[in-house]
């Protein structure tokens, strides 16, 4: 007798085959439905997807100041481009005061005409566009270059600066609108470390494929450098700016895909314009009534100008005082961004935990500290009265950092990356904790004039000093002035409490 062959295999439920739609079906609508509660502003939060959109654009636009104003561009401009160090040093200076003095001029008003117009993501298209075109153009900086071609570099890096700090004023202006307050701090110190992470990625894959090629032979560094790229005549270095314009790109994406703006107010550009400078004004006279705010910007108006300075020279001065190529400046950059990931991640932490004013006196007192001592270490010394003989054997054969003043020296500014990142990250959330919520447009208006308005004093101070001392330690003495007087400002005068106007 025949029988049917039987399809022994297990019977399985429908929903089984429908669990992973399902669950990714709830995923999406989780990332995508707004939770409950309200902004620091009183407007609805913002999706989770919209609040991690906004972050990632750190992602997107941080690398620029890693690859092109720290670790890679700025020390290969000083040293190779310039081709001295301390001349180098002291042009890099006149050109961030310079495109300083401007953004001090022009960032609170442009902040006070969105503000006036409501819509943010304009304005960072805008910049994002600019600083796409100032980075690409920094391929051009040949070695040894003519003093038109310096100008001209000097002009892109400006030009790029300067989009960089008005991008700022719209994109920290959008967080109390869509973060609750008790989460601010935590998605501020995310957004520092995703940009972090982000320039440790490019710095990893700018060493493996373009700087390490040919003088290293590991499995994962192929024989030569990718894409043709010459390293002798310095194209890594040159690359940085075109790398980290393409990331920006791409990377800005999904802010302006996910993160909600404020709706239009149809007043149109000359009218937001009007209103813009009336509210600047309106809001500078204000700030008479609320002295405890006004005391916490201007104290911050300093610091912001000291972590501002050693973002912006302390690359330079490595180069120049180690005499670092551009693989040692990778991995002296890759290794800082690690804890500065961490310092992301500590701020916020701290921040949510025990407030903001003890979180900014904690990281500017590091930042401080470790700023001061990076200044006693040299090829031939430790903490300045530690000498150590420079025909001493290494201590591996590894090629780089094999000495213990250049260990030190990075131990050293490990601690200040963590500080000088956590401070950032606690000191854009501590306006949101003290500013009266019914005005919290007006005062991030003015919290994007401290970050602003003095960003020039700190890298001409740096010019004149290092011209005047003939010396890059010399030159970065300017930068602990900032420091210490933006702290003690702090600590005396500025109270952690919601602003009741007097």
């Amino acid at each position: 007798m025949d029988h049917e062959p039987q399809d022994r295999s297990p019977i399985v439920p429908e929903e089984t085959y429908l669990g992973g739609e399902v669950a990714a079906g709830r995923l999406l609508s989780r990332l995508l439905t707004p939770p409950e509660g309200v902004s620091t502003t009183g407007q609805p939060v913002a999706s989770l997807l919209g609040q991690i959109s906004w972050a990632m654009y750190e992602w997107a636009r941080n690398p620029y100041v890693l690859l092109i104003t720290i670790y890679i561009f700025a020390p290969y401009f000083s040293t190779v481009v310039v081709g001295d160090p301390i001349r180098g040093q002291a042009i890099w200076g006149d050109i961030a005061s310079s495109g300083g003095f401007i953004i001090a001029v022009l960032a609170p008003f442009l902040g006070a005409v969105a503000d006036a117009g409501g819509r943010r993501k304009p304005w960072l298209l805008l910049y994002t566009v600019l600083m796409v075109l100032g980075m690409l153009l920094l391929w051009n900086a040949l070695p040894h270059a003519s003093t038109g071609l310096i100008i001209a570099i000097g002009a892109a890096v400006a030009l790029t600066n300067i989009s960089y700090e008005f991008s700022a004023v719209f994109h920290n202006s959008m967080l109390p609108a869509i973060a609750p307050t008790e989460r601010v701090g935590s998605l501020s110190g995310l957004g520092l470390a995703l940009g972090n992470v982000a320039g440790i990625l490019l710095l990893g894959f700018m060493l493996i494929a373009l700087s390490l090629p040919g003088r290293v032979h590991w499995a994962i560094v192929p024989a030569h450098p990718l894409f043709g790229i010459s390293q002798a005549l310095h194209e890594p270095e040159r690359l940085a700016g075109p790398l980290a314009a393409v990331w920006l790109a791409v990377f800005s994406v999904p802010l302006f895909l996910f993160t909600p703006d404020q709706p239009s107010l149809r007043l149109g550009l000359l009218g937001a314009v009007r209103q813009g400078v009336r509210s600047v004004l309106r809001t500078l006279r204000s700030l008479s009534h609320y002295r405890n705010v006004a005391h916490y910007l201007g104290s911050r108006a300093v610091f912001n100008d000291g972590m501002t300075g050693v973002l912006t020279f302390s690359g330079i001065y490595a180069a120049g005082t180690f005499h670092w190529g551009a693989v040692q400046m990778a991995f002296y950059g890759l290794e800082l961004s690690v804890f500065a990931v961490m310092g992301g991640f500590l701020g916020g932490w701290l921040d949510d935990r025990i407030g903001s004013k003890p979180t900014l006196i904690i990281s500017l007192s590091g930042t401080i500290v470790a700023s001061l001592l990076s200044l006693t270490m040299g090829p031939d010394r430790i903490f300045w009265f530690i000498h150590y003989n420079l025909h001493t054997p290494p201590l591996w054969r590894f090629p780089i950092f094999n000495t213990p003043p250049e260990l030190i020296f990075l131990a050293v500014l490990n601690i200040g990356a963590t500080c000088i990142t956590a401070a950032y990250a606690s000191s854009r959330t501590m306006l949101a904790r003290i500013a009266p919520p019914e005005r919290m447009g007006e005062f991030f208006g003015i919290f994007s004039l401290s970050g602003t308005s003095t960003t020039f004093l700190a890298p001409l101070g740096v010019s004149i000093l290092t011209v005047t001392t003939h010396s890059q330690r010399g030159g970065m003495l300017a930068i602990a002035f900032f420091l210490v007087i933006g702290l003690i400002w702090l600590v005396v005068s500025v109270r952690e409490s919601r602003a009741e106007a007097v």
